[in-house]
């Protein structure tokens, strides 16, 4: 007696089972909740190192057609990253966080253009275990440029803003960078 219940019930659920998954691709529409948005500002400075045995930024391709610019800089190259975020600008300065994420040389002009996707996290302080996503052209030999972000998770949930980037340092033979950025961050 107890199997035949036992196979009802598993029939019964395997029944059900069929039915939900017929269902609709979406939940009830719940209205939204008003969270206040905030705002927030960040100075910081970015340290890219391409050259010596301790690069943050490393080819990962390369095109097999010919550029004017070589190295990193040519266009086609894909780059992966993990540079060191820093409250500084000298190379021992306390490093707050990473960027982690890729550029690509995407200019077959004279303007030496970047396409830029990275996630800047934060691993001290009061933003530790936060970050947020920039994902724009890096016109790299404008001495002040802006860059998208376009997310974020963390303290910076859902983040949208405005990175305004300034190169500090830049050898073009090394293709070492430093880069301030000042970034104003929208998110909830």
């Amino acid at each position: 007696m107890e199997g035949k219940f036992s196979f009802v019930c598993a029939i019964i659920l395997c029944v059900t089972v069929i039915e939900l998954a017929q269902g609709e691709y979406y939940s009830e529409t719940i209205p939204v909740r008003k969270i206040p948005e905030k705002t927030t500002n960040l100075h910081f400075f970015f340290h890219d190192i391409v050259s010596g045995e301790n690069a943050t930024a490393v080819q990962i391709a390369k095109s097999n057609k010919t550029s004017k610019v070589g190295g990193a800089l040519s266009f086609g190259t894909l780059s992966a990253i993990d540079d060191a975020l820093r409250v500084g600008v000298e190379p021992n300065s306390e490093i707050i966080g990473r960027a982690k994420g890729l550029y690509l040389a995407a200019s077959q002009e004279d303007e030496m253009a970047l396409v830029s996707y990275m996630d800047l996290g934060f691993t001290t302080g009061k933003f530790n275990g936060s970050s947020f996503v920039v994902f724009s052209k890096n016109p790299i030999m404008e001495t002040e440029r802006e860059l998208a972000v376009v997310g974020g998770r963390g303290q910076f949930r859902m983040a949208r803003g405005l990175a305004k980037l300034y190169t500090r340092y830049f050898n073009l033979t090394s293709g070492d960078a430093i880069v301030e950025y000042n970034v104003t961050l929208f998110h909830y």
